[in-house]
């Protein structure tokens, strides 16, 4: 079973040139996302932080984990309830942590670009190792410097555009009026190791291109166990790719 899926801004780069929302696609983002997380999760039974906003913490529980499901008060309605396993709801701010104490957590999800929502990104983090225990880790994403430039760049902000290389941070405002923090692999790895956290890998949700994948599952809808397969095992993926960057680290050991 697919985690639910939060609603997703789209944006004109992520359609096709006949104006298809690319359904196909992002049912394939999705399926990979699962797989990734299926991947990540401890293999024995832990205490797992999820502040993703309730897509992970349903596949969490059900794997065999002990998870507290974060949400801010404005998305409390989201997610579902795993069938097994334990998950238990808090309404919280996951960009403080407070209520936590310190290495409380054997993992922490923060998927579903939640740090790229919280624009003091900094302090979220080293809120997340606070809570992790020594030898703990985190799982992330965060939208890319790639959504972020496209997005400038379909709205005609030129002059913000221009000064993205030089930035230490680029913030993005949205048609909807949200602004989101964008990231490339460099300043995402520096931001994880000023948190204290050692990098494990750092790589795009998916490389297969959108066209690529609409034109596959066009075909043949049979071929999506595949493609996802296909996915979880690019060598070495580009880490400039892709609309989302997908990271893991760990919380170093005491000396």
């Amino acid at each position: 079973m697919l985690p639910a899926q939060p609603s997703e801004p789209t944006i004109a780069s992520l359609r096709d040139v006949s104006g298809d929302s690319l359904a196909r696609y992002w049912t394939f983002y999705w399926a990979v996302a699962a797989a990734q997380l299926a991947r990540w999760l401890p293999r024995r039974p832990s205490r797992v932080l999820d502040v993703s906003g309730g897509r992970c913490a349903a596949q969490a529980a059900e794997a065999g984990h002990t998870v507290l499901e974060v949400r801010d008060p404005g998305r409390a309605d989201a997610g579902e309830r795993p069938a097994k396993g334990t998950a238990i709801p808090l309404i919280g701010d996951t960009g403080t942590l407070a209520f936590l104490a310190d290495a409380s957590m054997d993992a922490v999800i923060a998927e579903n670009r939640v740090l790229s929502r919280h624009l003091a990104t900094e302090s979220t983090v080293a809120e997340i190792a606070r809570v992790l225990r020594p030898g703990g880790r985190v799982l992330l994403c965060v939208d890319s410097l790639t959504l972020g430039m496209a997005l400038l760049a379909e709205r005609n902000y030129w002059a913000h555009l221009s000064d993205v290389p030089s930035a230490e941070v680029v913030l993005v405002p949205w048609p909807d009026g949200t602004i989101t923090r964008s990231f490339s692999a460099h300043q995402l790895r520096e931001l994880l190791a000023d948190a204290g956290l050692e990098v494990e890998w750092v790589r795009p949700r998916t490389v297969l291109s959108p066209s690529m994948v609409e034109h596959v599952l066009a075909g043949s809808p049979r071929a999506l166990a595949r493609l996802v397969r296909t996915e979880l095992n690019a060598p070495n993926p580009d880490e400039s790719l892709g609309i989302h960057l997908l990271a893991s680290a760990r919380r170093r050991a005491k000396a």
